[in-house]
C-alpha cells in the first residue's frame, strides 16, 4: 500500500465526511459525535470562529499526544487527513443539498460519515479526533476502542440538549449510531478476504492446485492431531470472496474427505 493510495483514501474520506456534515447535518442543526461534533456545537452556541477553525483547534492537543505515543507514519497521514477535512469544511462550495426531511438527512449523514471513517481507516492513517486518543488508551491501558467514544458522545449530547433541543439530539444520536455501524462495513469493502485452513492428506496436490488455478499463495503449517498424535499438514491460504467456491471445488475434487475452516478476515496487509 503506497503513499499515493493512502493519500487518495484520506482525501476521499475527508471530502465525504465534510460534505455530509457541512451540507446535510449542519443545515438541520445536527451534531456528529467526536471532536467534529464538539466543533459544531460550539459554533451553534455562538462561537466567534468558523466550524473549520474550531475543528482544527480541538485536534491540536490530540495530535500532540498522538505524536508522542503513536507511530510517526500513522500520525503524518492522520495530520494530512485532518488538514484536508479542515480545508474541505472551510471551502465547501455547497451549503446544502436540499434534503428537507430530517430523518432522511440524519440517515444520509450517518451513512456518508460511516463511509468516510471506514475509508480513512483502510489507509495507514486515520481521520483523527477520538480515534487517536482511543488508540493511545488501548495501547497503554488496554481500554477498549469504543469505550472513550461512547462516554464522550453521551456527555456531548447532554451538553447539546439546551442548545439544539431534544429532537435534534435524537437525530444526532441516529447519525452517530449509523456512522459507527457502517464504518466497519465500508472498511471491509476494500479488503474482502477469507482465510481458509485446509487439513488433508493430499495437501501437496491441493497446494499446487491453489497456486496454479487460483493464482493465490498458500503456506503449509505443520500440525499434530491432539487425540491420535498423528502429524498432519495444514494449508493456510487467503482468497477473495468470489474465489471461495472455486477453492472449495478444487479442494474436494482432490480430496473429498478434506477438512476446511473458513474465517472472515478484517485486514490483510503485505504481499
Amino acid at each position: 500500500m503506497g503513499m499515493p493510495w493512502n493519500i487518495f483514501l484520506l482525501t476521499t474520506s475527508a471530502f465525504i465526511s465534510s460534505f455530509a456534515l457541512v451540507c446535510i447535518a449542519k443545515p438541520h442543526g445536527f451534531v456528529s459525535g467526536g471532536l467534529y461534533g464538539t466543533a459544531m456545537l460550539v459554533e451553534y452556541a455562538g462561537g466567534v470562529l468558523s466550524l473549520a477553525v474550531w475543528y482544527a483547534l480541538f485536534n491540536i492537543p490530540v495530535l500532540i499526544a498522538g505524536w508522542r505515543f503513536l507511530s510517526r507514519r500513522f500520525m503524518i497521514y492522520t495530520i494530512y487527513c485532518i488538514g484536508m477535512t479542515t480545508l474541505f469544511t472551510q471551502f465547501m462550495p455547497w451549503t446544502t443539498v436540499g434534503i428537507t426531511d430530517r430523518t432522511l438527512a440524519a440517515v444520509a449523514t450517518g451513512v456518508l460519515c460511516g463511509a468516510g471513517s471506514g475509508i480513512a481507516l483502510r489507509s495507514l492513517g486515520s481521520d483523527g479526533g477520538l480515534n487517536i486518543i482511543s488508540q493511545i488508551l488501548n495501547h497503554k491501558f488496554g481500554i477498549r476502542m469504543g469505550t472513550l467514544s461512547m462516554i464522550y458522545n453521551v456527555l456531548l449530547f447532554l451538553c447539546a440538549l439546551p442548545i439544539i433541543g431534544v429532537d435534534n439530539v435524537l437525530y444526532s444520536m441516529i447519525i452517530t449510531y449509523l456512522t459507527s455501524s457502517l464504518m466497519n462495513y465500508f472498511m471491509g469493502l476494500f479488503n474482502e478476504r477469507k482465510m481458509v485452513l485446509i487439513v488433508s492428506d493430499r495437501y501437496r496436490e491441493i497446494g499446487e492446485s491453489i497456486l496454479r488455478n487460483l493464482g493465490r499463495g498458500c503456506t503449509v503449517l505443520h500440525g499434530e492431531g491432539a487425540y491420535t498424535r498423528t502429524p498432519r499438514e495444514v494449508i493456510l491460504t487467503v482468497v477473495h470472496n468470489i474465489q471461495l467456491k472455486r477453492l472449495e471445488e478444487l479442494v474436494y475434487t482432490e480430496d473429498p474427505a478434506a477438512f476446511m475452516i473458513i474465517e472472515n478476515t478484517h485486514q490483510v496487509l503485505g504481499k
